[in-house]
């Protein structure tokens, strides 16, 4: 329930449920699902606006997952933890976790992983000082065309919403807006309230 509620970034909803499944864990020493319900809570965390509480929690995650040999979802926190870096305001510390997680997820053969571990490095590469355009823009065509290809719809919105920012900022309006309404339509489907909000206020 949690997951279903980060998604359609309904952070509060999402929070009430990852908290009380952690809770859980802790209070009978469930260790198995221990780092996968407090990195997802940590991601929560920081999207909601709780970046270091988020932060925290992802790299504790991350370390007991790491100490315990449960590498499960691992490759999907190091992901998170590159999107809460960036939003810390912390690029290169972003950077590094999002390499990390592209190398791992090639490893592992988790091509899903990979599409998300691209789009942070295209966030990332669009937000460093002196953004490369070029290089953000080839990172969110790999991601975009790997998510299309896995139908990751949510993956897909957030894509043509990142390429619409790029294209905004780089003065070609019409491609801007193209994809950002296609980002806009593709929330709306999937009920994603708060993202649709956000694509619409970077349309106008």
């Amino acid at each position: 329930m949690g997951f279903a509620h980060l998604y359609q970034g309904r952070f509060d909803d999402a929070a009430v449920s990852l908290e009380r499944g952690l809770d859980v864990c802790r209070r009978w020493e469930i260790s198995l699902h221990r780092p996968w319900l407090a990195g997802v809570l940590g991601y929560t965390r920081a999207l909601s606006g709780q970046v270091s509480n988020g932060l925290t929690l992802l790299h504790e995650a991350v370390d007991e997952a790491q100490r315990s040999g449960r590498l499960a979802s691992q490759t999907w926190r190091l992901t998170r933890l590159g999107e809460a870096s960036l939003l810390a305001g912390r690029p290169d510390e972003a950077a590094t976790w999002a390499d990390r997680a592209l190398e791992q997820s090639r490893k592992c053969g988790e091509r899903g992983l990979e599409a998300w571990a691209l789009r942070v490095q295209a966030e990332v590469a669009s937000a460093q000082e002196g953004h490369a355009p070029a290089q953000a823009r080839e990172r969110y065509d790999e991601a975009l065309a790997l998510a299309q290809a896995l139908e990751m719809r949510p993956l897909v919105a957030h894509c043509h919403r990142g390429l619409g920012r790029l294209y905004g900022r780089g003065g070609d309006g019409e491609k801007a807006r193209e994809h950002l309404t296609t980002a806009a339509t593709l929330y709306r489907e999937m009920d994603m309230g708060f993202y649709v909000v956000q694509a619409e206020a970077e349309i106008r």
